[in-house]
Protein backbone atom coordinates (compact mmCIF):
# COMPACT_ATOMS: atom_id res chain seq x y z
CA UNK A 1 0.00 0.00 0.00
CA UNK A 2 0.88 3.79 -1.18
CA UNK A 3 1.98 6.28 1.87
CA UNK A 4 -1.27 8.35 -0.34
CA UNK A 5 -3.61 5.41 0.21
CA UNK A 6 -2.46 4.74 3.85
CA UNK A 7 -3.47 8.48 4.54
CA UNK A 8 -6.73 8.19 2.77
CA UNK A 9 -7.22 4.88 4.90
CA UNK A 10 -6.22 6.97 8.17
CA UNK A 11 -8.84 9.52 7.06
CA UNK A 12 -11.45 7.07 6.70
CA UNK A 13 -11.18 5.54 9.74
CA UNK A 14 -11.27 8.70 11.63
CA UNK A 15 -14.18 9.89 9.88
CA UNK A 16 -16.23 6.79 10.83
CA UNK A 17 -14.93 6.70 14.26
CA UNK A 18 -16.06 10.71 14.76
CA UNK A 19 -19.48 9.59 13.37
CA UNK A 20 -19.77 6.77 15.61
CA UNK A 21 -18.80 8.89 18.57
CA UNK A 22 -20.92 11.46 17.94
CA UNK A 23 -24.21 8.23 17.54
CA UNK A 24 -23.09 6.83 20.76
CA UNK A 25 -23.24 10.38 22.42
CA UNK A 26 -26.79 10.83 20.91
CA UNK A 27 -27.68 7.56 22.83
CA UNK A 28 -28.11 5.55 19.74
CA UNK A 29 -27.79 1.95 21.01
CA UNK A 30 -24.69 -0.49 19.13
CA UNK A 31 -25.43 -0.38 15.60
CA UNK A 32 -23.25 -0.71 12.51
CA UNK A 33 -22.04 2.70 11.45
CA UNK A 34 -21.41 3.21 7.93
CA UNK A 35 -18.80 5.70 6.57
CA UNK A 36 -20.65 9.18 6.11
CA UNK A 37 -21.65 10.14 3.26
CA UNK A 38 -18.68 13.47 2.82
CA UNK A 39 -18.73 16.49 0.70
CA UNK A 40 -15.54 16.76 -1.64
CA UNK A 41 -12.38 17.43 -0.10
CA UNK A 42 -10.56 20.10 -1.72
CA UNK A 43 -7.83 20.38 0.49
CA UNK A 44 -5.49 17.20 -0.38
CA UNK A 45 -3.56 17.86 -3.59
CA UNK A 46 -2.18 15.09 -5.53
CA UNK A 47 -4.99 12.77 -5.55
CA UNK A 48 -6.19 10.36 -8.74
CA UNK A 49 -10.11 9.56 -8.09
CA UNK A 50 -11.54 6.36 -9.91
CA UNK A 51 -15.41 6.22 -9.16
CA UNK A 52 -16.39 3.17 -10.53
CA UNK A 53 -19.66 1.16 -11.02
CA UNK A 54 -21.95 -0.32 -13.96
CA UNK A 55 -23.96 1.91 -16.16
CA UNK A 56 -26.76 3.75 -14.46
CA UNK A 57 -25.20 3.28 -10.82
CA UNK A 58 -24.49 7.33 -10.44
CA UNK A 59 -21.11 7.90 -11.52
CA UNK A 60 -21.75 11.24 -13.31
CA UNK A 61 -24.20 12.12 -10.58
CA UNK A 62 -20.82 12.38 -8.22
CA UNK A 63 -19.14 14.17 -10.77
CA UNK A 64 -22.47 16.84 -10.49
CA UNK A 65 -22.23 16.56 -7.07
CA UNK A 66 -18.63 17.32 -6.75
CA UNK A 67 -19.15 20.58 -9.31
CA UNK A 68 -22.29 21.85 -6.33
CA UNK A 69 -19.54 21.24 -3.64
CA UNK A 70 -17.11 23.41 -5.35
CA UNK A 71 -19.58 26.15 -6.01
CA UNK A 72 -19.96 26.63 -2.21
CA UNK A 73 -15.94 26.16 -1.40
CA UNK A 74 -15.74 28.73 -3.82
CA UNK A 75 -17.35 31.13 -1.62
CA UNK A 76 -15.10 30.75 1.14
CA UNK A 77 -12.31 33.72 1.59
CA UNK A 78 -8.64 33.54 1.32
CA UNK A 79 -7.68 31.20 4.27
CA UNK A 80 -9.65 28.63 2.61
CA UNK A 81 -8.01 29.10 -0.57
CA UNK A 82 -4.75 28.72 0.42
CA UNK A 83 -5.55 25.35 1.78
CA UNK A 84 -6.87 23.91 -1.81
CA UNK A 85 -4.46 26.01 -3.93
CA UNK A 86 -0.85 24.37 -5.03
CA UNK A 87 1.59 25.37 -8.17
CA UNK A 88 -0.60 28.24 -8.98
CA UNK A 89 -3.84 26.11 -9.29
CA UNK A 90 -6.69 25.97 -6.94
CA UNK A 91 -8.76 23.01 -6.39
CA UNK A 92 -12.01 24.24 -5.78
CA UNK A 93 -11.97 24.87 -9.94
CA UNK A 94 -13.29 22.47 -11.64
CA UNK A 95 -13.16 21.73 -15.54
CA UNK A 96 -14.80 18.93 -16.57
CA UNK A 97 -13.48 16.77 -20.07
CA UNK A 98 -16.04 14.61 -21.77
CA UNK A 99 -14.52 11.93 -24.03
CA UNK A 100 -15.81 12.95 -27.68
CA UNK A 101 -17.06 9.00 -28.43
CA UNK A 102 -19.60 9.64 -25.65
CA UNK A 103 -21.14 13.54 -26.83
CA UNK A 104 -24.13 11.07 -28.30
CA UNK A 105 -25.83 10.32 -25.36
CA UNK A 106 -27.48 13.40 -23.90
CA UNK A 107 -28.27 15.48 -27.30
CA UNK A 108 -31.42 17.65 -25.72
CA UNK A 109 -29.43 18.97 -23.38
CA UNK A 110 -27.03 22.14 -23.59
CA UNK A 111 -23.89 22.14 -25.06
CA UNK A 112 -21.91 22.96 -21.49
CA UNK A 113 -24.02 20.79 -19.76
CA UNK A 114 -22.67 18.05 -17.35
CA UNK A 115 -25.63 15.86 -17.85
CA UNK A 116 -26.72 12.66 -15.95
CA UNK A 117 -29.98 10.55 -15.87
CA UNK A 118 -31.55 12.51 -13.33
CA UNK A 119 -30.37 16.20 -14.73
CA UNK A 120 -27.73 18.64 -15.60
CA UNK A 121 -25.42 20.92 -14.21
CA UNK A 122 -24.28 24.09 -16.12
CA UNK A 123 -20.79 24.09 -16.35
CA UNK A 124 -19.73 27.35 -18.53
CA UNK A 125 -16.18 27.48 -20.33
CA UNK A 126 -15.50 25.04 -17.69
CA UNK A 127 -16.20 21.94 -19.52
CA UNK A 128 -15.09 20.57 -23.10
CA UNK A 129 -14.03 17.54 -24.89
CA UNK A 130 -10.91 15.87 -25.54
CA UNK A 131 -10.31 12.78 -27.81
CA UNK A 132 -6.95 11.51 -26.16
CA UNK A 133 -4.73 12.15 -23.64
CA UNK A 134 -3.14 14.97 -25.95
CA UNK A 135 -6.29 16.96 -25.78
CA UNK A 136 -6.30 16.78 -21.98
CA UNK A 137 -2.48 17.90 -22.53
CA UNK A 138 -3.54 20.97 -24.29
CA UNK A 139 -6.17 21.85 -22.18
CA UNK A 140 -4.49 21.64 -18.92
CA UNK A 141 -1.83 23.89 -20.62
CA UNK A 142 -4.85 26.47 -21.53
CA UNK A 143 -6.28 26.07 -17.61
CA UNK A 144 -3.31 26.39 -15.67
CA UNK A 145 -5.50 27.64 -12.79
CA UNK A 146 -7.61 24.75 -12.50
CA UNK A 147 -6.84 22.74 -9.57
CA UNK A 148 -9.77 19.64 -10.00
CA UNK A 149 -10.30 17.78 -13.42
CA UNK A 150 -13.02 15.50 -13.88
CA UNK A 151 -12.19 13.33 -16.66
CA UNK A 152 -15.55 11.12 -17.71
CA UNK A 153 -14.93 8.11 -19.13
CA UNK A 154 -11.46 7.73 -19.24
CA UNK A 155 -11.43 4.05 -19.54
CA UNK A 156 -12.12 5.61 -23.66
CA UNK A 157 -8.81 7.48 -23.73
CA UNK A 158 -5.17 6.03 -24.90
CA UNK A 159 -3.15 3.96 -22.58
CA UNK A 160 -1.05 7.39 -21.69
CA UNK A 161 -3.89 9.07 -19.98
CA UNK A 162 -2.77 7.35 -16.51
CA UNK A 163 1.16 8.70 -16.68
CA UNK A 164 -0.18 12.29 -17.41
CA UNK A 165 -2.36 12.42 -14.77
CA UNK A 166 0.09 10.86 -11.97
CA UNK A 167 2.75 12.95 -13.76
CA UNK A 168 0.50 16.06 -13.42
CA UNK A 169 -0.79 15.27 -10.01
CA UNK A 170 2.68 14.84 -8.68
CA UNK A 171 4.45 17.73 -9.58
CA UNK A 172 1.79 20.37 -9.19
CA UNK A 173 -0.41 18.41 -6.36
CA UNK A 174 -3.60 18.42 -9.66
CA UNK A 175 -6.74 16.47 -8.61
CA UNK A 176 -7.51 13.64 -11.11
CA UNK A 177 -11.66 12.13 -10.50
CA UNK A 178 -12.55 9.67 -13.19
CA UNK A 179 -16.29 8.52 -13.70
CA UNK A 180 -15.54 5.50 -15.74
CA UNK A 181 -16.47 2.01 -16.66
CA UNK A 182 -13.56 -0.41 -15.58
CA UNK A 183 -15.20 -3.68 -16.80
CA UNK A 184 -17.52 -4.08 -19.94
CA UNK A 185 -20.24 -6.01 -21.19
CA UNK A 186 -18.28 -9.21 -20.77
CA UNK A 187 -17.30 -8.92 -16.84
CA UNK A 188 -13.68 -8.15 -18.00
CA UNK A 189 -10.97 -5.39 -17.17
CA UNK A 190 -12.68 -3.11 -19.73
CA UNK A 191 -9.24 -2.29 -22.11
CA UNK A 192 -5.38 -1.98 -20.68
CA UNK A 193 -6.18 2.43 -19.87
CA UNK A 194 -8.72 1.26 -17.16
CA UNK A 195 -6.18 -1.51 -16.04
CA UNK A 196 -3.33 1.08 -16.00
CA UNK A 197 -6.00 3.95 -14.35
CA UNK A 198 -6.65 1.21 -11.56
CA UNK A 199 -2.96 0.59 -11.28
CA UNK A 200 -1.94 4.46 -10.71
CA UNK A 201 -5.40 5.62 -8.52
CA UNK A 202 -5.11 6.76 -4.82
CA UNK A 203 -8.71 6.22 -4.06
CA UNK A 204 -11.51 4.44 -5.34
CA UNK A 205 -15.25 5.03 -5.27
CA UNK A 206 -16.80 1.79 -6.16
CA UNK A 207 -20.90 2.75 -6.45
CA UNK A 208 -23.57 -0.05 -7.36
CA UNK A 209 -27.25 -0.27 -8.28
CA UNK A 210 -30.01 -2.33 -8.06
CA UNK A 211 -30.16 -5.19 -10.89
CA UNK A 212 -32.35 -4.20 -13.94
CA UNK A 213 -34.10 -7.64 -14.20
CA UNK A 214 -37.86 -7.47 -13.44
CA UNK A 215 -38.07 -9.40 -9.95
CA UNK A 216 -34.41 -8.64 -8.79
CA UNK A 217 -33.60 -6.50 -6.23
CA UNK A 218 -29.81 -7.86 -5.45
CA UNK A 219 -26.97 -5.64 -5.74
CA UNK A 220 -25.48 -5.09 -9.01
CA UNK A 221 -21.57 -4.89 -10.19
CA UNK A 222 -22.35 -5.21 -14.04
CA UNK A 223 -22.71 -3.44 -17.08
CA UNK A 224 -25.57 -5.58 -18.89
CA UNK A 225 -25.74 -5.50 -22.98
CA UNK A 226 -28.64 -6.60 -24.78
CA UNK A 227 -30.76 -5.83 -27.66
CA UNK A 228 -34.18 -6.20 -28.56
CA UNK A 229 -35.63 -7.93 -31.65
CA UNK A 230 -39.48 -8.22 -31.89
CA UNK A 231 -39.61 -7.06 -28.22
CA UNK A 232 -37.74 -9.87 -27.10
CA UNK A 233 -34.21 -8.96 -24.94
CA UNK A 234 -31.45 -10.81 -26.57
CA UNK A 235 -28.19 -10.78 -24.80
CA UNK A 236 -25.07 -9.73 -26.82
CA UNK A 237 -22.67 -12.63 -27.03
CA UNK A 238 -19.50 -12.56 -25.96
CA UNK A 239 -17.78 -11.25 -29.22
CA UNK A 240 -19.61 -8.83 -29.78
CA UNK A 241 -17.93 -5.98 -30.38
CA UNK A 242 -15.76 -4.31 -27.87
CA UNK A 243 -17.40 -0.32 -28.45
CA UNK A 244 -20.57 0.85 -29.71
CA UNK A 245 -20.85 4.44 -29.74
CA UNK A 246 -24.75 5.52 -29.66
CA UNK A 247 -26.88 7.34 -27.13
CA UNK A 248 -28.47 7.29 -23.79
CA UNK A 249 -32.01 5.70 -25.32
CA UNK A 250 -33.81 2.66 -25.19
CA UNK A 251 -33.18 1.25 -29.18
CA UNK A 252 -35.88 -1.67 -30.72
CA UNK A 253 -33.03 -2.12 -33.53
CA UNK A 254 -30.91 -5.77 -33.24
CA UNK A 255 -28.05 -3.61 -34.54
CA UNK A 256 -27.99 -1.35 -31.96
CA UNK A 257 -27.57 -1.93 -28.22
CA UNK A 258 -29.09 -1.19 -24.67
CA UNK A 259 -27.58 -1.19 -21.56
CA UNK A 260 -28.52 -1.73 -17.85
CA UNK A 261 -27.17 -3.08 -14.63
CA UNK A 262 -27.51 -6.52 -13.84
CA UNK A 263 -26.36 -8.66 -10.90
CA UNK A 264 -24.66 -12.12 -11.72
CA UNK A 265 -27.66 -14.50 -11.83
CA UNK A 266 -29.05 -12.16 -14.21
CA UNK A 267 -26.08 -11.07 -16.29
CA UNK A 268 -26.66 -13.50 -19.52
CA UNK A 269 -23.31 -13.96 -21.54
CA UNK A 270 -23.69 -16.40 -24.21
CA UNK A 271 -20.63 -17.73 -26.53
CA UNK A 272 -17.56 -17.34 -24.59
CA UNK A 273 -17.03 -20.44 -24.39
CA UNK A 274 -17.74 -21.01 -28.33
CA UNK A 275 -15.13 -17.95 -28.74
CA UNK A 276 -12.25 -20.13 -27.34
CA UNK A 277 -13.22 -22.91 -28.54
CA UNK A 278 -14.39 -22.58 -31.77
CA UNK A 279 -14.21 -18.78 -33.20
CA UNK A 280 -10.95 -17.72 -32.27
CA UNK A 281 -9.03 -20.95 -33.36
CA UNK A 282 -10.64 -20.50 -36.81
CA UNK A 283 -9.76 -17.48 -36.92
CA UNK A 284 -5.80 -18.66 -35.94
CA UNK A 285 -6.11 -21.39 -38.91
CA UNK A 286 -7.43 -18.25 -41.26
CA UNK A 287 -4.37 -16.26 -40.48
CA UNK A 288 -2.05 -19.33 -41.66
CA UNK A 289 -3.67 -19.25 -44.47
CA UNK A 290 -6.48 -22.14 -43.93
CA UNK A 291 -9.62 -19.88 -44.05
CA UNK A 292 -12.23 -22.26 -45.32
CA UNK A 293 -13.75 -23.65 -42.07
CA UNK A 294 -13.78 -19.41 -40.71
CA UNK A 295 -15.55 -19.20 -44.31
CA UNK A 296 -18.05 -22.70 -43.70
CA UNK A 297 -19.16 -21.49 -40.03
CA UNK A 298 -19.62 -17.70 -41.23
CA UNK A 299 -22.13 -18.74 -43.75
CA UNK A 300 -23.59 -20.82 -41.45
CA UNK A 301 -24.01 -18.47 -38.86
CA UNK A 302 -25.21 -16.01 -41.48
CA UNK A 303 -27.55 -17.89 -42.56
CA UNK A 304 -28.96 -18.95 -39.04
CA UNK A 305 -28.19 -22.39 -39.29
CA UNK A 306 -28.88 -24.52 -36.43
CA UNK A 307 -26.04 -26.67 -37.72
CA UNK A 308 -23.61 -23.67 -37.34
CA UNK A 309 -21.19 -24.34 -33.83
CA UNK A 310 -22.25 -21.32 -32.68
CA UNK A 311 -25.75 -22.68 -32.51
CA UNK A 312 -24.63 -26.34 -30.88
CA UNK A 313 -22.77 -24.68 -28.62
CA UNK A 314 -25.28 -22.73 -26.94
CA UNK A 315 -27.61 -25.48 -26.91
CA UNK A 316 -25.68 -28.27 -25.74
CA UNK A 317 -24.49 -25.66 -22.98
CA UNK A 318 -27.67 -23.72 -21.82
CA UNK A 319 -30.55 -26.06 -23.02
CA UNK A 320 -28.85 -29.68 -22.50
CA UNK A 321 -27.90 -29.35 -19.20
CA UNK A 322 -28.73 -29.77 -16.02
CA UNK A 323 -29.61 -25.80 -15.12
CA UNK A 324 -31.09 -24.90 -18.63
CA UNK A 325 -30.67 -20.78 -19.35
CA UNK A 326 -32.78 -20.44 -22.19
CA UNK A 327 -32.42 -16.87 -22.45
CA UNK A 328 -28.82 -17.63 -24.10
CA UNK A 329 -30.09 -18.88 -26.91
CA UNK A 330 -32.13 -15.55 -27.93
CA UNK A 331 -28.48 -14.11 -29.03
CA UNK A 332 -29.40 -16.18 -31.98
CA UNK A 333 -32.02 -14.44 -33.04
CA UNK A 334 -29.60 -11.44 -33.42
CA UNK A 335 -29.03 -9.58 -37.12
CA UNK A 336 -25.78 -9.53 -38.44
CA UNK A 337 -23.90 -12.40 -36.00
CA UNK A 338 -21.53 -13.61 -38.71
CA UNK A 339 -20.53 -8.89 -39.11
CA UNK A 340 -19.87 -9.67 -34.91
CA UNK A 341 -17.79 -12.27 -35.27
CA UNK A 342 -15.71 -10.58 -37.98
CA UNK A 343 -15.21 -7.30 -36.22
CA UNK A 344 -14.27 -9.27 -32.86
CA UNK A 345 -11.44 -11.02 -35.43
CA UNK A 346 -10.03 -8.15 -37.33
CA UNK A 347 -10.41 -5.34 -34.75
CA UNK A 348 -9.93 -6.90 -31.20
CA UNK A 349 -8.40 -10.33 -31.99
CA UNK A 350 -6.04 -8.65 -35.03
CA UNK A 351 -6.57 -12.63 -36.19
CA UNK A 352 -7.35 -11.48 -40.02
CA UNK A 353 -6.08 -9.16 -42.69
CA UNK A 354 -7.73 -6.16 -44.28
CA UNK A 355 -7.60 -8.42 -47.52
CA UNK A 356 -9.19 -11.40 -46.18
CA UNK A 357 -11.83 -9.30 -44.12
CA UNK A 358 -13.11 -7.77 -47.61
CA UNK A 359 -13.13 -11.18 -49.39
CA UNK A 360 -15.03 -12.65 -46.85
CA UNK A 361 -17.57 -9.61 -47.03
CA UNK A 362 -17.40 -10.14 -50.54
CA UNK A 363 -17.80 -14.32 -51.08
CA UNK A 364 -21.06 -13.60 -48.39
CA UNK A 365 -22.61 -10.45 -48.83
CA UNK A 366 -22.69 -9.39 -45.12
CA UNK A 367 -23.28 -6.34 -44.44
CA UNK A 368 -21.22 -3.42 -45.19
CA UNK A 369 -22.28 -0.63 -43.43
CA UNK A 370 -22.96 -2.05 -40.04
CA UNK A 371 -19.32 -3.87 -39.95
CA UNK A 372 -17.72 -0.40 -41.33
CA UNK A 373 -19.46 1.45 -37.67
CA UNK A 374 -18.46 -1.08 -35.80
CA UNK A 375 -14.93 -1.01 -37.03
CA UNK A 376 -14.98 2.51 -36.58
CA UNK A 377 -16.08 2.25 -33.17
CA UNK A 378 -13.09 0.38 -32.41
CA UNK A 379 -10.78 2.38 -33.93
CA UNK A 380 -9.95 0.37 -36.97
CA UNK A 381 -11.87 1.63 -40.06
CA UNK A 382 -11.75 0.16 -43.24
CA UNK A 383 -13.51 1.19 -46.75
CA UNK A 384 -15.32 -1.90 -47.36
Amino acid sequence: MTEESEIARAGAEASMGEASSLLRNLGFPLLQVHHPFNHFDFTRPGRRILVIGPMGSGKTEFSARMWRDSLVARSKGDAARADTTSGGADRRDIFVVRSTLDTARFPDYPPDALAYRGGYERCGDRIGPAADSFALESLLAENPTVGTWIVDEASFFDERLAYLMQDESLRRGLVFVCPTLVLNFRREIFNQTARLLLETATDVFPLTAYCEQAECLADSLYTYRYYLVDGVECPAPYFDPLIIIGGDRTKEDGREPNYCTRCDRHHYLPGKEYTFFSLKPMGEAAARGDIKPLLAELAAVADGSPRSRLATSLASRHLECRAPCPEMLESLRLPCLAERELAYLFAEANLLSAEQLKAIVSDLGLDRDYLMRRLSDNRRPIEL
